[in-house]
């Protein structure tokens, strides 16, 4: 888990980043625990935008692939804002990498259907249809060769096959087909772990798409710039998000 002061006029990372392990078993309550020490870490007493990997709704977790089972169902907005004593707005972490792509990187100019896609341990998705967006798409769960989309081609499946880069482009081509087949995307994003410098030469180019193809722009600190800018959205849209008030509705 990580976090850093952002300048959401401009998308700038304003101190270094700090980095605390995820805790396991990743529940809600311990997760909370890693927020609160975060933001004590920058003193920070501001609102609190949290980029997080599951499908959210109204502040609650209704998915938890990569998480511990207790987070389905859990208001995380409400747990976190509790210990922090901090406002905290929270959602799906592909969705806030798509915001910051779409502010600040390769969708910066595109008002046509736009899909970004967050490679990694799993694969996080965010489309965008005339610059809105479409949250909590998961079409990294699609079916591709019978098989769950990111069980099969993400980065993670990657490493535990020991795949090398021409392995595993083949097998993300598949993917990137079918996600053509059922949506046709004018733009497709590749960010996520996926995005490191080192790795792109080495798998971009075999890559073939009807869509415009690029590599995402903003690297790993797309999904707190875009979870920055989502608080500050909520707050113009809830000037008052005291945390009692939240905790109400």
């Amino acid at each position: 888990m990580k976090a850093a002061p952002v300048d959401i006029s401009t998308g700038e990372i304003l101190a270094d980043g700090k980095r605390i392990s995820t805790p396991r078993p990743a529940t809600p309550k311990k997760m909370a625990g890693v927020v609160a020490r975060l933001a004590k870490h920058f003193e920070w007493k501001g609102p609190i935008g949290c980029a997080f990997p599951a499908r959210v709704k109204n502040g609650v977790a209704l998915t938890a692939t990569n998480l511990d089972k207790s987070c389905i169902g859990e208001n995380i907005e409400e747990r976190f804002s509790e210990q922090t004593g901090l406002p905290v707005f929270v959602l799906n972490d592909a969705d806030a990498a798509g915001v910051a792509e779409m502010s600040f990187g390769a969708g910066k100019d595109r008002k046509d259907l736009v899909l970004v896609l967050t490679i990694g341990t799993g694969i996080g998705s965010a489309m965008f249809v005339q610059r809105t967006l479409i949250p909590n798409t998961e079409l990294g769960h699609i079916n591709v060769k019978g098989r769950n989309g990111e069980r099969y081609s993400s980065d993670a499946t990657r490493r535990r096959k020991e795949l090398s880069w021409s392995d595993w482009a083949r097998r993300f081509q598949h993917y990137l087909n079918r996600i053509e087949f059922l949506i046709g995307p004018d733009l497709i994003i590749l960010g996520g772990g996926i995005s490191n410098p080192r790795k792109r030469g080495n798998y971009f180019k075999k890559l073939k798409t009807r869509a415009d193809l690029k590599k995402a722009e903003l690297g790993n600190r797309a999904g707190i710039v875009g979870a920055a800018m989502y608080a500050a959205k909520c707050l113009r849209e809830d000037p008052k998000p005291a945390i009692a008030e939240r905790r109400e509705r």
